[in-house]
C-alpha cells in the first residue's frame, strides 16, 4: 500500500543521479572555470570531494525511501548479487541512472555554457603515464570502500538514521587518495555520462580507458557484497535469506 510504483522508482534514480553528475562532476569544471590558468591545488580537491559528498548525503534522504537511492549501478549489482535487490529490477534501474547522468552533464554546459566542455567537463580519465592495472586499482579500491560502507549502513544492525552522513563521509575519504590517479569516478554511470556528453559535444574522450573504468568499478561492487556478507553473516541473515528466497520462488 505504501510502496511506491515502478515509475517513481526508476524517476528517482533518474533524478539523483543528476544530481549527482551536476553538483560532483559540475564542481570539476567549475573550479577550473574560476581558477583559470593557476595550478590545480589540493584545496580544490577538498571542495570537489566535499561538493560529492554533500550531494550524497542530500539524495540519500530526498530519495532513499523511494528508490533506495542507489544512484550508482556497482551498489544496484552488489546489492543484486547479495540476494538484497530483485534481478528483474537491475535493467531498469541501470538505465535510469544511466540516463540521469547524461541529463546531469547535459545541465552542467547548460549552467556553465561550453566551457564547462573546453576544460575537460570533469571527464574522468588517467594520464597516459598512468599504468591501466595502477588505474583499475585505484578506482577498484574507492569503489569497494564505498559499495562496503553502503551494505554496512544498511545493515538491519546499523545505527538508524545515520546512512546519509556515513556515506557521504566515505565518498568524500575515498575521492581523497584515488583522485590524483584516476579523477575517482567510483561510479560506473558517473563515468558513463559525461563522456557520453563530451563526445557528442565534440570534446576530448579517452574511450581506450572506458572498460578499466567500468570493469574495475563492476568488479569492486560484486566483491564488497560478496565479503561484507562473509563478514557480516549470522544465522538469523541465513535464516531470512532463505524465507526471502522461498517466497521469491512462489511467486
Amino acid at each position: 500500500m505504501d510502496e511506491n510504483k515502478t515509475w517513481q522508482k526508476l524517476l528517482a534514480e533518474f533524478l539523483g543521479t543528476a544530481f549527482l553528475v551536476f553538483v560532483g562532476v559540475g564542481s570539476v569544471p567549475a573550479l577550473a572555470i574560476a581558477r583559470g590558468d593557476a595550478p590545480f591545488t589540493g584545496a580544490e580537491l577538498g571542495v570537489i570531494s566535499a561538493a560529492f559528498a554533500t550531494v550524497v548525503v542530500v539524495t540519500v534522504y530526498v530519495f532513499g525511501y523511494i528508490s533506495g537511492n542507489h544512484i550508482n549501478p556497482a551498489v544496484t549489482i552488489g546489492l543484486a548479487v547479495a540476494g538484497k535487490f530483485a534481478w528483474r529490477d537491475v535493467p531498469g534501474y541501470l538505465a535510469a541512472q544511466v540516463l540521469g547522468a547524461i541529463a546531469g552533464a547535459f545541465t552542467i554546459v547548460g549552467v556553465l555554457g561550453m566551457k564547462a566542455s573546453e576544460v575537460g567537463l570533469g571527464v574522468a580519465s588517467y594520464a597516459d603515464t598512468t599504468p591501466w592495472y595502477q588505474a583499475f586499482f585505484a578506482e577498484f579500491i574507492g569503489t569497494f570502500l564505498l559499495v562496503f560502507a553502503v551494505f554496512g549502513v544498511i545493515h538491519r544492525k546499523a545505527a538508524p538514521g545515520w546512512a546519509g552522513l556515513a556515506i557521504g563521509f566515505v565518498v568524500f575519504a575515498a575521492i581523497i587518495p584515488v583522485a590524483p590517479t584516476t579523477g575517482a569516478s567510483i561510479n560506473p554511470a558517473r563515468t558513463t555520462g559525461p563522456m557520453i556528453v563530451q563526445q557528442i559535444l565534440g570534446g576530448t574522450v579517452h574511450w581506450e580507458q572506458f572498460l578499466v573504468y567500468i570493469g574495475s568499478e563492476l568488479l569492486a561492487g560484486v566483491l564488497a557484497a560478496l565479503l561484507f556478507g562473509l563478514v557480516s553473516r549470522t544465522q538469523a541473515d541465513r535464516t531470512t535469506l532463505t524465507e526471502a528466497l522461498t517466497e521469491e520462488k512462489a511467486k
